[in-house]
């Protein structure tokens, strides 16, 4: 049974549509899509990764890795972006699924609601997950690590509106009719600042971010999102911070 951990009053609640009927409710926005991170969301973290990738960079855990490789001189990139993929390449071999992957996928599939993945992870693992796990759903734009700049920045939600054809009246992306499922700070931030609805897929490490002012909804399982999608999303309100 579902959780709505962040049911936080506001003002003016993110809400969606219920799929379930054929034409939804008057007034409310209809649901555009759903956008995954893919570690700790898609699958279950594998938080001794960020570990052992900065200990191959040799920094500590306050310092982002990404920002880290970026920075360094061109000559060193490639070396150090070629030790974390290794990482990730070992990593992927023991993914596991989460609870209520394959219901949800099912249930978004059924219902024609588009499906994409914006993620830090580099391509190899997440096509790997989607091999294994999700053969036959289509996930399309698959936002990678290659994509610039990397989530907590909104742009590649915003890129996954816009390649969905979601433009507001001046042609410029519009993800406010999405919603943004995801396990950390950078998920939660990157679809506020996108405009897009949030959900925050909890567990014993982010737990913290239930009542974060980026989190609009908490689910326990991905398939608590079926029963909350059939019955329209409602969050709490969307601020600009």
């Amino acid at each position: 049974m579902r959780r709505l951990l962040s049911a936080m009053a506001a003002a003016v609640p993110r809400r969606f549509a219920p799929l379930q009927g054929a034409s939804g409710e008057a007034g409310i926005p209809k649901l555009q899509g759903v956008v995954f991170d893919m570690d700790g969301t898609l699958c279950e973290p594998q938080t001794h990764m960020f570990g052992e990738m900065r200990a191959a960079l040799g920094i500590s855990k306050s310092v982002d890795i990404l920002h880290h490789i970026e920075s360094l001189p061109p000559s060193q990139q490639p070396a150090a972006v070629e030790s974390i993929r290794a990482i990730e390449r070992r990593a992927m071999q023991s993914q596991v699924p989460q609870p209520g992957l394959a219901s949800l996928m099912a249930f978004l599939d059924a219902r024609r609601v588009r499906k994409a993945i914006c993620t830090r992870n580099f391509d190899v693992p997440v096509q790997n997950l989607l091999a294994k796990f999700l053969a036959g759903s289509i996930f399309d734009p698959v936002v990678t690590r290659d994509f610039r700049p990397p989530k907590p920045d909104p742009a590649g939600i915003l890129h996954i509106a816009g390649n969905w054809g979601l433009r507001d009246g001046h042609g410029v992306p519009d993800a406010s009719g999405l919603i943004m499922v995801g396990d950390s700070l950078d998920d939660m931030t990157a679809g506020r600042k996108a405009g897009a609805a949030t959900v925050l897929l909890v567990n014993d490490v982010n737990r913290h971010l239930e009542h974060h002012e980026h989190t609009d909804l908490v689910i326990e399982r991905l398939d608590d999102l079926v029963a909350i999608l059939e019955q329209g999303f409602e969050g709490r309100d969307v601020g600009t911070s």
